[in-house]
């Protein structure tokens, strides 16, 4: 049940990432700009980076022409947050979620995550439940909710690259610095 829950969950994120598209892209940024109202707790990130490490490449988003969200999800009573981030040519995505509220100087577990390419040799990545040595499958949230400071943090991971009937396990980090 978890897993079709952060499935819906990154589902809700990638729609939300896509509406950065050029089409729609100057009404949503007004929105996130000015809406002072806003009690959803989903920004779309309008500036910043996202940087994942994966083995020894790295892979980095940045919110002036990619897709980055961060958003909180209420699913059954359930609350989660997370960052979803999509390339703007749409060939890699990532997601990341974490049970509970977001909050300034928060350590806390990571729920589901997954970095997906959809090239020629396209690689999955997901979280796997083996927490590895040290302090893995875990999100830390520096700064929230400053001025016009989304979020900023670190997260580490252990991942799973699933590749034919065989899986390699793989550590993964990032550092994220998101603003409205």
């Amino acid at each position: 049940m978890k897993f079709y829950k952060f499935i819906l969950f990154i589902g809700i994120a990638a729609f939300l990432s896509c509406k950065k598209d050029k089409a729609v892209n100057y009404t949503v940024e007004k929105t996130v700009r000015t809406d002072t109202s806003n009690n959803s707790g989903n920004f779309l990130a309008t500036k910043g980076s996202l940087f994942i490490s994966v083995g020894d490449t790295i892979y980095s988003f940045n919110a002036a022409k990619d897709s980055i969200a961060f958003i909180n999800v209420n699913i059954d009573s359930n609350k989660y947050f997370g960052i979803t981030a999509i390339n703007k040519q749409h060939t890699m995505s990532f997601g990341i979620s974490s049970p509970g509220f977001a909050a300034p100087q928060l350590v806390n577990n990571i729920a589901g995550g997954q970095l997906l390419f959809s090239k020629k040799n396209s690689r999955q990545y997901t979280l796997s439940q083996s927490r590895g040595q040290g302090k893995f499958n875990q999100i830390t949230l520096d700064q929230y909710m400053q001025d016009s400071l989304i979020t900023s943090g670190t997260f580490n991971a252990v991942m799973v690259n699933k590749i034919g009937g065989n899986s390699t396990i793989v550590k993964a980090k990032g550092s994220f610095n998101l603003q409205k």
